[in-house]
């Protein structure tokens, strides 16, 4: 009987010390020094934006579906509230990977120098770099 509780007890904490994804954050308020840091070059800085814009459009639409969600279950019984909430953390968790999506692009066409800065501030800050396979994109 404690064997159980302690493999669930074990695996829980395992679960909650997962580390974060480094996000960029491209399409935010963060564009310009996202430009700074890294040294972006003209074509870098073009696509950020165009990527940006892209991932405002998939996240607005999204925001709708979350917005329409939760006006229609305004006035529901707690079952269908429950309910609600999976369909709500669905359409939270598509944002999210629309928003990794596009970093991994970004990340994508990073020189070597710009990805390792990337991985450096990553590791100071105690967050898992996205990984992204170098060996395709190097010119």
């Amino acid at each position: 009987m404690k064997r159980p509780i302690i493999c669930i007890f074990l695996f829980s904490i395992i679960l909650c010390s997962a580390q974060q994804d480094c996000s960029l954050g491209i399409g935010g308020e963060n564009d310009d020094t996202i430009t700074e840091v890294f040294q972006l070059n003209a074509e870098q800085v073009e696509k950020m934006r165009n990527w940006g814009a892209e991932l405002k459009v998939r996240n607005d639409i999204l925001k709708s579906k979350a917005a329409y969600l939760l006006k229609k279950n305004e006035e529901s019984a707690p079952e269908d509230l429950i309910s609600m909430s999976y369909e709500y953390k669905k359409l939270l968790d598509s944002m999210k990977q629309n928003s990794r999506m596009l970093d991994k692009r970004m990340l994508s066409i990073f020189n070597n120098k710009q990805y390792s800065l990337y991985t450096e501030l990553c590791d100071q800050l105690a967050l898992t770099p996205i990984f992204v396979n170098r060996s395709v994109n190097e010119k």
